[in-house]
């Protein structure tokens, strides 16, 4: 909980404008309003680091392929979105972003059969759907010569 509020102290201390949130929710428990901030710059600890609660940092990036090198820049990769009506930036992105989910105009969109897993150091293979089963499955190698 100390570092999720430290990263939200750090949000403001380095200039991003908090819009909603960022709080602790009382009076019991370990929780935190849904926080959103604007005007979050390259390089910023609330743009490069993993937070794990109702959090969403949002830029506006022109050239819009700065994005990628944003993504991709950091060590963390669960997830990834756009929002956008052009198809060749949809493409683009979604082909070169380094993220285990990606998200086309929605975001946390999930069911019970697709994956969920993250890239680089967000996460360890899958969970859900054909591939999170096969952590529970062990692969058994059976020659038979049959004559």
């Amino acid at each position: 909980m100390d570092k999720i509020l430290e990263l939200i102290q750090s949000g403001k201390d380095e200039g991003a404008v908090l819009q909603a949130g960022g709080v602790e929710r009382q009076p019991k428990g370990y929780y935190v309003k849904p926080t959103v901030f604007s005007d979050v710059k390259d390089g910023m600890r609330i743009a490069t680091e993993e937070i794990l609660v109702q959090y969403s940092p949002f830029s506006n990036f022109k050239p819009w392929r700065k994005p990628l090198i944003v993504a991709n820049a950091t060590s963390y990769g669960l997830a990834a979105g756009i929002l956008t009506k052009n198809m060749d930036h949809i493409h683009t992105f979604t082909q070169r972003v380094r993220a285990g989910s990606v998200w086309v105009n929605c975001y946390d969109y999930l069911s019970p059969q697709t994956p969920f897993g993250g890239f680089k150091q967000s996460g360890y293979g899958r969970e859900l759907g054909p591939d999170g089963l096969q952590s529970y499955l062990e692969t058994k190698l059976l020659p038979w010569p049959v004559k």
